[in-house]
């Protein structure tokens, strides 16, 4: 009888924490280091403490204890990080928050913001580690970690958008490949009157997309300045941090947050990285991947690699000046120069510039259909 008292008493307990958190079940439990932080070890036992109070069950890697948090006594930083690592691998915890971690190639971390013209979340993919060495294969994959991650916080059909610096246009060019192949995602829709799913700086404030696609390094400086522009830059105070680390076949839930974090964020992301463990991330990751190679990534990826080989010098000159009139914009950047060449070889004039939305091939009128017929067969526009 006893018991079955207790039990009873369990259940009871649970669910009045589920309906005091919004969470059922188990309380995941998230180890954080507490060491090293530029504001102080009590600034992460404080983030510890808040996140327990919304349903974490937080292991607190460092010197500091409190009531609601268990604590692992280390005695510094380096001895910190070999305690979660060693946590982790034992299955003590299901994931850890920590400021700094060694992701190999081909993993890297969805950040999450709070935007600050309409107060939306946005997930930014990527923040930090490198996806691949391949600028645009990378921001490829940093598309599906994003819509990964989206799902595993709940958001059951999110919008992609794609921030527009070198290699958007290419990207999205094989993301419509993907889906046109059966991966199913939404694009968003820039808020800018031109619309379409290359997105700005006003976006970005905005909130547009649901996960944002861009760079590591780019992802990085803006969860930066989405995190820390109410405070001048010392303290992020705002959103989740850089996030977890996503990638095919990982299996390891690393949040990483910056030296420069305070605790509002920092217990931010112990709950994000909770999420990720009632959203099962890396069960929707197999998933997700799964219906990527299906729909071709694999495909996609190769093509990608054999159009990135550099190639052979051709000497290629101008034919006779015209007016030129129409334009097509789209292009790379880095291959604005190319682009306009093909055109050439083709007995074509043009011009290259840049428009308020970007690179532009100027020709004339007249022969804008065929420029745009060649330009899209030599997979310079969509």
């Amino acid at each position: 009888m006893k018991q079955l008292e207790q039990t009873i008493a369990k259940a009871f307990l649970q669910m009045a924490e589920g309906l005091e958190t919004g969470s059922f079940g188990p309380k995941p439990k998230i180890a954080l280091t507490g060491m090293g932080s530029e504001h102080g070890e009590e600034n992460a036992m404080q983030a510890a403490k808040m996140a327990a109070a919304q349903g974490v069950n937080v292991y607190y890697i460092g010197t500091l204890e409190a009531p609601g948090v268990t604590t692992i006594k280390v005695s510094n930083e380096e001895e910190g990080h070999k305690v979660m690592e060693a946590m982790i691998n034992a299955g003590q915890v299901d994931g850890a928050v920590t400021m700094h971690f060694p992701f190999p190639i081909g993993v890297s971390t969805v950040g999450r913001a709070v935007t600050p013209a309409k107060g939306k979340e946005m997930f930014i993919a990527t923040t930090t580690g490198t996806s691949s060495a391949d600028r645009i294969e990378g921001m490829i994959l940093n598309a599906i970690y994003g819509i990964i991650t989206a799902k595993a916080a709940g958001l059951a059909d999110p919008s992609i958008g794609i921030l527009n610096v070198d290699g958007a246009r290419q990207t999205e060019m094989a993301l419509n490949q993907l889906k046109a192949g059966g991966y199913a995602f939404r694009w968003a829709e820039s808020a800018r009157a031109d619309g379409g799913a290359v997105l700005r700086g006003n976006d970005v404030l905005q909130g547009t997309p649901d996960v944002l696609v861009c760079d590591s390094l780019t992802g990085n400086v803006l969860i930066k300045m989405l995190s820390a522009y109410t405070t001048g830059g010392s303290f992020e105070a705002n959103g989740y941090g850089y996030g977890p680390g996503i990638g095919k076949g990982y299996r390891k839930l690393i949040h990483i947050i910056s030296r420069a974090s305070g605790a509002p964020l920092i217990a931010n992301a112990l709950v994000y990285a909770a999420q990720m463990v009632r959203g099962k991330v890396f069960d929707l990751a197999e998933r997700e991947f799964a219906s990527a190679e299906k729909a071709g990534l694999k495909e996609i990826l190769a093509q990608r690699k054999a159009a990135a080989k550099p190639a052979a010098e051709e000497e290629i000159k101008a034919p006779p000046a015209e007016p030129c009139t129409a334009s097509i914009p789209g292009i790379e950047v880095m291959d604005l120069e190319d682009a306009a060449k093909a055109l050439w070889k083709a007995g074509i004039y043009a011009e290259t510039g840049m428009g308020c939305t970007g690179p532009l091939v100027m020709m004339s009128q007249a022969n804008y259909s065929k420029a745009l017929e060649i330009l899209q067969k030599a997979g310079y526009v969509g």
